[in-house]
């Protein structure tokens, strides 16, 4: 399937989407979801988001449901468009992603107001919506992020506008159209969603500036962060990580390696949640060689196929010293079979992942790669291996991952960490809502919200009803 067959894919699908009730609305909020300027997308946006806000919460309950329903009957249509313009990924995982982002993603339920009562009389708490929302989109999830942003930012009461990756610009513009058909098909302003026909640097700099814009939420690495952050705005910065896994003897073998694996080949290895680094304890060590060595979905490389590799994937390695490095972009998101062939070696297609045994100090290690390739080096004992785990880390807070059946270790390694996301005894696309619990791609640890979902995308609003509405 090429992009000229998806195209024809998505005008079908648009085709049959139900023709708008939207008639009687009125005509300055029909426009949309693509601009040919940021200027006219953001102006159209003020417009959709107070007609949206006007509209009421059960209307909006009836979009979020309409947006869940075209997310999902086009999820393998967008995970398709995703993999062949970005060349990242494996399709069939970005299907559980785009639907794993419709159907777990928090909606207006996030936002119901509460209410205090006492003495001196009611408290009612609200959330309102900021207005408009600029999003940044990453390449590497560039259609489910879309889908769970929309989600929550709309079941918030406010607008949206995209600022897609330019390497995943058609992907993510696709989804953003069919969304927005959802929008109209229910009822909603046109404009609610929307981005701009040609996405650009000076578009997406116009997001961060233009004061009409309320709110940023970023998704991205570190580069795009501190731009967000030196804007003179609320922002949501979903920051990078480089997740270590501690295997203490105490784990389940073979379990846990099989977990490491799955977690790590995960749509190869670009969820900023996948296990980047393991430290095994020693006296773990051979259980879990064995058992990566036993699970045919990895191949494990020796130590000159590895040094290889490293000199072709990673033009600037992080160390202890230095959190960020640069790696060739080439090898983002690769199958592992192409990444073993750029470096002479031939492997099974069926093969997820590439792993090697290393030294503490190796450039994988310390490096967030997004790979389906995995470092896996040794610590004397828990205690190493925590403290390892944590400079490994690099204070991004984002996700870390811990097989043990050991209480105390497990304790011991979560408190260490502190973590947006720490998995116990399980992959870690777990703790990314795939498991117990809500799901979002936008995990934001620069600015401290986590996981974030609607409510994180409102201001929270307090009326003081003082004396005579208790009913007690």
């Amino acid at each position: 399937m090429d992009n000229a067959d998806i195209e024809k894919i998505v005008d079908e699908v648009m085709k049959r989407i139900p023709a708008s009730s939207g008639a009687a609305l009125p005509a300055e909020i029909l426009s949309g979801p693509l601009f040919d300027t940021m200027d006219e997308a953001i102006s159209a946006s003020v417009k959709a988001q107070k007609f949206f806000q006007d509209q009421g919460v059960e209307k909006r309950v009836k979009i979020i449901e309409a947006i869940r329903k075209a997310a999902l009957d086009n999820a393998e249509v967008l995970a398709s468009a995703a993999q062949i313009e970005t060349k990242m990924g494996r399709a069939a995982d970005k299907i559980i992603k785009n639907k794993l982002a419709a159907e777990k993603t928090p909606g207006v339920e996030d936002v119901q107001p509460g209410a205090f009562t006492g003495d001196h009389g009611m408290t009612l708490v609200e959330y309102g919506p900021f207005g408009v929302v600029g999003s940044v989109i990453p390449s590497t999830n560039p259609t489910s992020t879309v889908i769970n942003n929309t989600i929550s930012i709309l079941s918030g009461g406010n607008s949206v506008i995209f600022a897609p990756h330019p390497s995943a610009k058609n992907c993510s513009l696709k989804a953003i159209s069919i969304l927005q058909n959802a929008v109209s098909s229910a009822g909603g302003p046109g404009a609610l969603i929307s981005a701009m026909k040609k996405p650009s640097l000076e578009g997406a700099e116009m997001l961060f500036d233009d004061p009409r814009v309320k709110l940023m939420a970023v998704t991205g690495g570190p580069a795009v962060v501190r731009r967000a952050m030196r804007s003179e705005k609320r922002v949501i910065a979903a920051g990078p990580g480089n997740p270590p896994v501690v295997i203490d003897e105490t784990a389940q073998f073979p379990k846990c390696a099989a977990d490491v694996i799955s977690g790590a080949s995960f749509d190869n290895g670009v969820l900023c949640t996948a296990e980047k680094a393991v430290i095994v304890c020693e006296k773990a060590w051979d259980s879990f060689i064995s058992a990566m060595r036993a699970d045919s979905r990895a191949f494990e490389l020796n130590a000159g196929q590895f040094d290889a590799l490293t000199i072709a994937a990673i033009k600037e390695p992080a160390t202890p010293e230095k959190s960020e490095g640069v790696v060739n972009r080439d090898f983002i998101g690769r199958d592992a079979a192409v990444i073993a062939k750029a470096i002479g070696i031939e492997v099974p297609s069926t093969v997820r992942l590439l792993w090697a045994a290393v030294p503490q100090a190796h450039p994988f290690v310390w490096t967030e790669q997004l790979m389906p390739v995995l470092p896996v080096t040794m610590a004397a004992d828990i205690d190493e291996a925590i403290e390892l785990a944590r400079k490994v880390e690099a204070g991004n807070r984002h996700t870390a991952v811990m097989h043990s059946t050991n209480v105390a270790n497990l304790s011991k390694m979560a408190r260490a960490m502190q973590c947006s996301i720490f998995v116990k005894n399980g992959p870690s696309y777990m703790g990314l809502g795939m498991g117990t619990g809500y799901a979002t791609l936008t995990i934001s640890t620069p600015t401290g919200e986590g996981l974030t979902k609607a409510k994180d995308f409102t201001r929270e609003l307090r009326c003081a009803l003082v004396d005579n509405f208790r009913i007690v």
